[in-house]
């Protein structure tokens, strides 16, 4: 079987594997000069199923599992140092209700928050701890897996080429064609709309952490995600526009707020990169396997792209394989044969 897989982000990485895994011929095809460069680049990377449950559908979760133990076989470095939420004394209701809408955690006082993370010590009373959660680097990952792609399973990859153009070589012609573009494909899937998410990376040798962090707090709930050597990524807002690159002065002051109250040490920090991009979702927030012909599209991960989209590629693959039927993520109405 000869495959095209047009995009190459998380969600088109991880179907030409799922697809060259099942013996495919695959070729992928994006549009910038190196794969990792949209969406991807700018996402946080916590494997985090059991967190995402308290704000997202169980179908989220369901699929989070699965690509938890996808990413620890796929890349190396995947630390399994579980995640931690915390909150202010003031936003213990908060913590409280975040702890009722999911499960798998434990909760630890102070001595045990000082424990998992020396730098917080006497810092908070309260929190909760996911031992099972996982985060990885983004663009670290994203790299490993294209050098797996081309080296173990022969992938082809094309760099600054339009997966729709007309090829005439007949070795490229595709019995299935993948359409993993992210918002770009809002030519073909009419409610897919746009949601920002920006982003910082802090340096500081001052504090260190081994863990994700989501500090809860009244305005934007903010997630520390350490990336060692000194480095942290700390997102991230939603805002519903469509509007790519720039970022507020209301998002920084607020993300930096955030951060500032899970440590001052972060008052003092180096602000390395910032960043901006938008996410595909659909109206429900709920990723899709969407077929016309011989197109799949595999698209709207909105905020999930990392924790949902190797979990959505195998089910594309069972769907082209084995005819699978996959209700928790194909609308009857959207199917076309």
């Amino acid at each position: 079987m000869r495959v095209r897989v047009i995009g190459g982000g998380v969600a088109g990485l991880t179907s030409a594997h799922a697809f060259a895994r099942r013996g495919a011929q695959v070729t992928l095809v994006e549009r910038k000069s190196a794969t990792g460069q949209g969406c991807s680049w700018y996402a946080g990377g916590m494997l985090a199923p059991w967190c995402e449950r308290e704000s997202a559908e169980p179908i989220i979760a369901e699929l989070g599992f699965e690509s938890l133990a996808y990413w620890r076989e796929a890349v190396p470095d995947v630390p399994n140092e579980g995640s931690l939420v915390l909150a202010q004394p003031r936003d213990l209701p908060d913590l409280k209700r975040f702890s009722r809408r999911t499960e798998g955690f434990e909760w630890v006082d102070g001595a045990a928050i000082a424990a998992l993370e020396p730098d917080l010590e006497g810092r908070f009373d309260q929190g909760l701890f996911f031992p099972t959660e996982a985060h990885l680097e983004p663009r670290k990952a994203l790299a490993a897996l294209t050098e797996r792609l081309v080296n173990e399973y022969n992938v082809t990859i094309r760099y600054e080429a339009d997966g729709f153009d007309v090829v005439d070589d007949q070795a490229d012609q595709a019995d299935v064609i993948l359409d993993c573009r992210g918002l770009g494909a809002r030519d073909q899937l009419a409610d897919l709309r746009g949601v920002k998410g920006e982003m910082l990376v802090l340096y500081s040798t001052e504090i260190s952490l081994k863990r994700p962090v989501r500090m809860l707090h009244p305005r934007i709930p903010v997630y520390i995600v350490p990336r060692g050597d000194g480095h942290f990524m700390i997102g991230a807002t939603s805002i519903e526009n469509d509007e790519r690159g720039r970022v507020t002065g209301r998002s920084m002051l607020e993300l930096l707020g955030a951060v500032y109250a899970l440590h001052p040490a972060f008052g003092e920090a180096e602000i390395v990169e910032i960043g901006a991009d938008v996410r595909p979702a659909f109206p429900d927030n709920i990723p899709r396997l969407r077929r016309r012909g011989n197109t799949i599209y595999l698209n709207g991960l909105y905020r999930h792209g990392f924790l949902a989209a190797p979990a959505l590629a195998r089910r594309a693959a069972d769907l082209v394989f084995d005819g699978a039927r996959c209700p928790e993520v194909m609308d009857e109405d959207h199917r076309e044969w």
